[in-house]
C-alpha cells in the first residue's frame, strides 16, 4: 500500500486535452492526499490565473506543450517570464532529444514524455524539483547576502585569485579609499598595495564567508600605498573561499592609520620622559649636591669673607647651571603633545 504524502501542495497543470488533465490528476492523487490542482487549458487562462490575487502561491507547473494560443519554445519563454519562483515540469509527447535538451537550458525544472509517465515518476518529479527550486532559492538568497555584506561593507574589501594574486573583485569603499577604478583594480595584483611589511601574522578564529568556507582567519597589519602615492596602515584580515568555484582569498583592510599614529606618539612621549626622567636623576644631582657642599662651607667658622665670597660666585654659577637644566626639561616637557605629534 502506497504512504500518501499529507504536505499541502499548490499545484498548475496547463493541459488542452481533458484526457491527459485527468489522467495525470489521477497520478498526483495516487501519491499525494489533499493536493490543491489548478486546471488551466491555455496560456493566457493560465497567466490571468497567475495574475489573480487570490490565487494560491504555486509550487510548482505542469506544462504541455501543445496548446491552442501557444507552443514550442516560444510557449517555455512565455511561460519561464511569467512563473519565475516555482519549477516548471514540461509534460509532452515530443521525443525529440535535442528539444528536451534545449528546454532544460531554457530553465525548465524536468523534461517527462506523457507515454512513459507513471504515478511514482511524476511524484519523485514533482517532489525532487519542489525541493531543487527551494535549495536554489536558499542559495540564491545566501549569495544575495554575501554581496551585500561584500558591497555595502564599510571597509575596503576585494577577493582575490590565490595563484595569480590578481583582484578578482573590490568593493566601493575600496575604489574610494584607494583612489583606483574597479577596472583598474582588476588589471592589478594585491602586492601593488603592499609595498612593505609591518608586522607578524595573528591567527584568529575565522569568521562566515562564502561557500561556507570554514578556515583560520587571519590578522595581518601592512603599510598599503593608495594611487596617489599616499601610504595608510591597515589592519588586514583574509580568509579562504571559493569564488565561482576556484580557490581565492576574501580580504578585509581595517585602516588604522589613526591608532599607529597614536601608538608611535605614545612611543615618543615614553621616550621624552624617559630622558627628563634621566636628567631629574643624574644631571640635576651635580649642582644640588655642589650647592649643599658650597653652603656648608660658608657655614664653617674658619670661613673668612673672601673665601665667604668666592663661595657665593660659585653658588650663583651652580644656580645659573641648575636654572639652565629646568629651562631644558620645560622644552621637553612642552614638546609633549599627543593631538599635533606627527610620524
Amino acid at each position: 500500500m502506497i504512504k500518501k504524502d499529507s504536505r499541502p501542495y499548490n499545484l498548475l497543470i496547463i493541459e488542452d486535452n481533458p484526457g491527459d488533465f485527468t489522467l495525470i490528476e489521477d497520478y498526483v492523487l495516487e501519491y499525494i492526499v489533499f493536493p490543491n490542482i489548478v486546471h488551466a487549458s491555455s496560456f493566457l487562462e493560465a497567466k490571468t490565473i497567475i495574475g489573480l490575487k487570490s490565487s494560491p502561491k504555486f509550487d510548482l507547473v505542469m506544462l504541455d506543450l501543445s496548446l491552442p494560443d501557444g507552443d514550442g519554445t516560444s510557449l517555455i519563454a512565455e511561460i519561464m517570464g511569467i512563473c519565475q519562483e516555482c519549477p516548471i515540469i514540461v509534460l509532452t509527447g515530443y521525443t525529440d532529444f535535442e528539444f528536451s535538451v534545449k528546454s532544460l537550458a531554457m530553465g525548465v525544472s524536468d523534461y517527462l514524455l506523457k507515454d512513459e509517465l507513471t504515478a511514482s515518476t511524476l511524484y519523485k518529479s514533482i517532489i525532487y524539483n519542489i525541493e531543487r527550486k527551494k535549495t536554489q532559492s536558499e542559495l540564491e538568497e545566501s549569495q544575495k547576502r554575501y554581496s551585500n555584506l561584500f558591497h555595502l561593507s564599510p571597509d575596503p574589501t576585494w577577493v582575490y585569485d590565490v595563484a595569480s594574486k590578481k583582484f578578482l573583485d573590490v568593493n566601493e569603499a575600496a575604489v574610494c579609499e584607494y583612489g583606483f577604478t574597479h577596472e583598474e583594480f582588476m588589471s592589478m595584483t594585491i602586492d601593488i598595495l603592499t609595498p612593505e611589511y609591518h608586522a607578524e601574522v595573528e591567527l584568529t578564529p575565522s569568521l562566515p564567508c562564502l561557500d561556507d568556507i570554514d578556515k583560520p582567519q587571519q590578522k595581518e597589519i601592512y603599510r598599503h600605498r593608495k594611487k596617489n602615492g599616499g601610504v595608510i596602515y591597515v589592519e588586514n584580515q583574509t580568509s579562504e573561499i571559493l569564488f565561482h568555484g576556484k580557490p581565492a582569498q576574501i580580504m578585509v583592510a581595517h585602516d588604522i592609520t589613526e591608532r599607529i599614529k597614536y601608538i608611535n606618539a605614545i612611543e615618543r612621549q615614553n621616550q621624552r620622559f624617559s630622558e627628563i626622567s634621566w636628567i631629574q636623576s643624574h644631571v640635576v644631582r651635580a649642582p644640588i649636591a655642589r650647592l649643599m657642599g658650597l653652603i656648608d662651607l660658608i657655614k664653617h667658622p674658619a670661613s673668612d669673607e673672601q673665601l665667604k665670597s668666592e663661595l657665593l660666585g660659585y653658588i650663583l654659577e651652580s644656580a645659573h647651571e641648575l636654572d639652565d637644566i629646568v629651562r631644558e626639561i620645560t622644552l621637553k616637557t612642552e614638546e609633549i603633545d599627543l593631538n599635533n605629534d606627527e610620524d
